[in-house]
């Protein structure tokens, strides 16, 4: 969506704050031996008590409430019974439908003692989703971002999963348009004035292809190397974005 209002630049802080609240009570219960069903329900339950729901479910009838992806998964990963272990690459994933405006946002948590790989890919992601912040501004092009986030990734040894990208976000879960990770040259969108994107650099710890298991939903690396992944909603401006889906 393209913000035209107070009103709507209100109603998406609001979202955005609650995504990035329910993020939060999630991360801070990931340990060993909690279950990744188990930290689901810690993000439902924040989350429906401010009268928000589940984007995922909503639009595509997903399993969970939101979406927790281990090591080699990379997005997409159902909850369910798996034990969180110590060494652990967890990634959480939050999109939630709040007044009829959504917003997406996503962390990965190393679970101690991390492996020095780990930690590099992390540092990574986040550096990667800055350098792609800092292009996303009114009057560049999509693939300006995109280049800017591969750009920080290849630097800091990591490998950009070209097959996943991030979106367009407001009112819908999924919207147009495409924000690659990448400098495809089909990206030639020219950014504008209160734009609503998913910016969400996706790196693996060396070049993998993207396949899906067999649950249907949870997409990890051919190769099973470790993924990571980091994501806010921002608002494109004409100087520095607006980022939505910060803690306040």
């Amino acid at each position: 969506m393209t913000i035209t209002s107070e009103m709507e630049l209100a109603a998406m802080q609001r979202v955005g704050r609650l995504v990035a609240r329910t993020l939060a009570h999630m991360r801070a219960a990931v340990r060993p031996g909690v279950t990744t069903e188990q930290l689901d329900a810690e993000g439902e339950r924040v989350a429906r008590a401010a009268g928000a729901r589940s984007a995922p479910q909503l639009t595509y009838q997903f399993p969970g409430f939101t979406c927790i992806s281990v090591n080699e998964e990379i997005v997409h990963g159902v909850p369910g019974p798996r034990v969180v272990a110590a060494g652990d690459v967890v990634k959480l994933d939050v999109t939630l439908e709040l007044d009829g405006f959504m917003a997406d946002s996503a962390c990965t948590v190393l679970v101690p003692p991390a492996l020095p790989e780990a930690v590099r890919l992390q540092r990574a992601a986040r550096l990667a989703f800055n350098r792609g912040l800092d292009a996303a501004r009114a009057g560049r092009r999509m693939r300006d971002v995109g280049a800017a986030v591969e750009g920080a990734a290849r630097k800091e040894g990591a490998a950009v999963l070209r097959e996943l990208e991030g979106h367009g976000i407001g009112r819908k879960l999924h919207e147009a348009p495409s924000v690659p990770n990448w400098a495809d040259p089909r990206a030639d969108v020219v950014l504008r004035d209160g734009l609503v994107i998913a910016l969400e650099p996706m790196l693996a710890a060396a070049p993998a292809r993207v396949v899906e298991e067999r649950d249907g939903w949870t997409l990890r690396t051919h190769n099973r190397v470790l993924a990571v992944h980091h994501e806010h909603t921002i608002v494109v401006r004409n100087g520095a974005p607006l980022v939505l889906t910060l803690a306040a």
